[in-house]
C-alpha cells in the first residue's frame, strides 16, 4: 500500500467519503478516489475546498493527518487521531517518566545524526562540509555547548552561498519554501509518533508551553536535511524569491518521497518515521537503548 501526501491547492473541490475511500470532485473533472488508509497527509489550501464531517472522522480513523493552511498556503495547523494504539496509555505513562539522563543521551543521538546529514548536503553541494564534521566530537548528552546552533551558523550561509542568508521562519526568501516543507515533514513524524502511542506534545528536548508537537519537534530534525537540499537546488535554478507555486510544492513534496537508506536498507520516510518513533517507544519501555535514525 503506497502513502501519498495530497495537497489540494488549485481550484474548488468538494471532499466526502464513500466506501473508505476519500472522493474529492471538481467541476467539470472527473472524481478522483483514494482509499483512506492511503492518505498520509492531506494539506487543504484553498479557501473554496468544502468537506463533510466524515472526512474528518475517517482520516482520522485511518491515521491520517489533515493539515489546513492559510492565506498564504502556509499549514496553519494539524488534526491528529485520538487513538492510535491499542497500549497508548501505558505508553503515555513511561514517556512522561522517562528520565533527564535518557533525554539527553537521545538527544545527542538526535543532533548528531542532523550535523552529519548537513554535513553530506554541504559536501554534496559544495564539495567541503564547511567544518561540520569536527563538530561531532564536541556533541556531548543533552548539547550543553549548543553544538547544534553553532553548526547552523556554519550550515545556512554554506547551503544558499550567502553570508547574509539566516533562517527565518517569517522571512519572504527560501525561507517560504522551507517553512513549506518542514510543515508537511512535520505532519509524517507527527502522524508517526501517534501511530507508536506517543503523545506527542512531551518531546525529549523541545518543551515551549505553546508547543503541542514538541516530540515531533524533535524527531524531524534529522529529516529536515531532506528539505534542505530540494530548496537549495531549487532556488539555485529560480532564484532566492522563487514563488511558493504549484511547482515549488512538488519538488518539496517529491523529495519526501525520496527513499531513505537505514541499515543498508532502502526505505520511504514514512516507514523510517514510524520505525523512529517506534524505536523511541522501545527506549522508553526499557526494550532498547538506541533510536532508529536515518542516515540521509
Amino acid at each position: 500500500m503506497s502513502e501519498r501526501v495530497i495537497d489540494l491547492a488549485e481550484g474548488p473541490a468538494r471532499l466526502n467519503v464513500r466506501n473508505s475511500c476519500l472522493v474529492i470532485a471538481r467541476r467539470g473533472e472527473p472524481e478522483t478516489t483514494i482509499p483512506l488508509g492511503e492518505v498520509a497527509v492531506l494539506l487543504l489550501a484553498q479557501p473554496q475546498v468544502v468537506l463533510t464531517e466524515a472526512v474528518l472522522a475517517g482520516l482520522a480513523a485511518a491515521g491520517g493527518m489533515l493539515v489546513p493552511c492559510d492565506a498564504k498556503h502556509m499549514p496553519a495547523g494539524m488534526l491528529l487521531p485520538l487513538e492510535a494504539h491499542f497500549t497508548q496509555g501505558e505508553r503515555f505513562a513511561l514517556q512522561a517518566q522517562a528520565s533527564l539522563p535518557v533525554r539527553k543521551r537521545l538527544w545527542q543521538s538526535v543532533v548528531k545524526t542532523k550535523i552529519r546529514a548537513q554535513a553530506r548536503v554541504l559536501t554534496e553541494l559544495n564539495g567541503h562540509d564547511s567544518g561540520l564534521s569536527e563538530l561531532l566530537p564536541r556533541v556531548r548528552s543533552g548539547d550543553p555547548a549548543n553544538v547544534e546552533a553553532e553548526a547552523s551558523r556554519r550550515y545556512w550561509p554554506a547551503l544558499f552561498a550567502d553570508p547574509r542568508f539566516r533562517r527565518d521562519r517569517y522571512g519572504d526568501n527560501q525561507n517560504r519554501l522551507l517553512n513549506y516543507g518542514y510543515a508537511v515533514l512535520r505532519a509524517i513524524v507527527a502522524r508517526a509518533v501517534c501511530a507508536a502511542g506517543l503523545h506527542p506534545c512531551l518531546g525529549l528536548h523541545h518543551h515551549n508551553r505553546y508547543d503541542a508537537f514538541a516530540l515531533a519537534d524533535d524527531l524531524m530534525e534529522p529529516f529536515r536535511p531532506m528539505v534542505d537540499r530540494v530548496t537549495a537546488a531549487y532556488c539555485h535554478k529560480y532564484g532566492a524569491d522563487a514563488l511558493l507555486d504549484k511547482a515549488a510544492k512538488a519538488a518539496l513534496i517529491g523529495a519526501l518521497m525520496r527513499r531513505l537508506d537505514v541499515g543498508g536498507e532502502s526505505r520511504t520516510l514514512f516507514d523510517v518515521a514510524q520505525r523512529t518513533a517506534a524505536s523511541l517507544a522501545a527506549v522508553f519501555a526499557g526494550e532498547r537503548r538506541t533510536l532508529v535514525l536515518p542516515e540521509l
